[in-house]
């Protein structure tokens, strides 16, 4: 389904004419999103960080993650919709390595929130330490904020300079 959205926001940019004012409108639009998206998930990765080091419990890593799941997507259906708007060169390598980042966003997003669901069972039954995690699930839990630190940040750095020529 991620890759059919995606596909379809291609295809709509491509045939997509905005005006100056209406791009302008889209520009705000896109930072709005990103800083609602980035921030909901820069969030959540610096307090499962301080659970790692033992300065937050699980339980509030889950919650946070729990009431911050709708602006992240938010944000990013949010940078999607505006983007249609932003008249993408999709015959650039830049922009096609951006819409890379953006689906591995959008699909780790679904894996995070699994990772997210088997630490909430583990909460339930053995307590939030670290330590208490087997390690694999710690292992995931790493991949999945690593690539989604890799992909808001990378999608962002190449927007930047495709707004910059």
């Amino acid at each position: 389904m991620a890759c059919a959205v995606l596909a379809a926001a291609c295809w709509t940019a491509s045939h997509v004419h905005a005006d100056p004012p209406l791009q302008a409108a889209a520009r705000f639009l896109h930072l709005a999103a990103l800083i609602v998206g980035l921030g909901a998930v820069l969030t959540v990765d610096w307090l499962a960080l301080l659970w790692l080091l033992g300065r937050r419990r699980l339980s509030d890593v889950l919650q946070t993650a729990d009431a911050l799941h709708t602006p992240i997507w938010l944000g990013l259906g949010g940078l999607v919709l505006s983007g249609l708007f932003l008249h993408p060169d999709l015959a650039s390598p830049l922009t096609l390595i951006k819409l890379g980042l953006v689906l591995a966003v959008m699909l780790n997003g679904l894996y995070a929130h699994w990772v997210g669901q088997r630490l909430k069972q583990l909460q339930e039954q053995s307590g939030s330490a670290p330590g208490s995690v087997p390690r694999r699930l710690l292992k995931q839990t790493g991949i999945a904020a690593s690539i989604s630190q890799i992909g808001w940040w990378g999608a962002s750095v190449i927007g930047f300079l495709n707004s910059h020529p």
